[in-house]
């Protein structure tokens, strides 16, 4: 009995340790310039990265280990995974303004910033205050399909020059800040007790807007704007953190 008990003990720890096992496998396919089975890496990370935390309170075996374990998976898969992705794309960047490939390699430093903080700050229990680090990979995820297609290929969407690259560095300046920023981001959570629009109305808005966002572009990259419409809605709801 003590040998299972142990082995229960360990399974939410057996998936953070997948997730951190995707977000090694996704940045060794960055750094080969595979940027969509990196994308694919960092998807599988997160998607463990809901599901640990879920294991744990279904088996009733949460630990300060545990946490602290989660933290350190999505320093990799949701820091040094996409800044990778990022990296490789703005290597692009020709001409006196080529330093700023370096950009990318801030994004690690601001998501194990902003995982320590989330560790200490009780006030994010049923929402957020600053970007989660995963929706920050995200966003570089729906990139990563932009400009390294399955099989090679580029999409046409966005002209691959200079000034686009260099949108793109500053914009990850900006998802940089968010993360260690007090902007109050709305949970995604419903209230399953009350379904109603009254009680979950931004809940219900954000998954339309989404919902459109796929419609009209029916790619990867839908990923990207769905994040972006995540960060102006909360600006424009402006949701008061939780204190409970």
């Amino acid at each position: 009995m003590k040998i299972l008990t142990a082995l229960k003990r360990q399974i939410p720890n057996l998936i953070t340790l997948g997730n951190l096992t995707c977000g090694v496998i996704a940045s060794y396919m960055a750094a080969k310039g595979l940027l969509w089975m990196a994308a694919i890496g960092i998807m599988l990370g997160i998607f463990l990265d809901f599901f640990d935390g879920l294991a744990a309170r279904l088996l009733g075996v949460a630990s300060p280990v545990g946490k602290e374990l989660d933290s350190l998976a999505d320093v990799v898969t949701s820091g040094v995974a996409p800044a990778l992705i990022l990296f490789r794309i703005l290597s692009s960047i020709t001409g006196p303004l080529s330093f700023l490939r370096y950009i990318a390699l801030l994004m690690p430093a601001f998501a194990a910033y902003r995982l320590a903080k989330f560790n200490l700050d009780t006030r994010q229990s049923h929402s957020f205050l600053g970007l989660p680090a995963p929706s920050s990979a995200l966003v570089w995820v729906g990139v990563a399909y932009l400009f390294n297609a399955p099989g090679g290929s580029a999409l046409s969407v966005l002209p691959f020059n200079n000034t686009t690259l260099i949108c793109l560095a500053l914009l990850s300046l900006v998802t940089d800040i968010l993360m260690v920023s007090e902007l109050p981001m709305f949970s995604l959570k419903f209230n399953f007790k009350d379904l109603s629009w009254r009680t979950n109305s931004t809940q219900y808005i954000f998954l339309m807007g989404c919902a459109i966002i796929i419609g009209l572009t029916r790619q990867w990259y839908a990923i990207s704007l769905i994040i972006l419409w995540y960060i102006l809605f909360s600006i424009l709801t402006q949701r008061k953190p939780s204190h409970q």
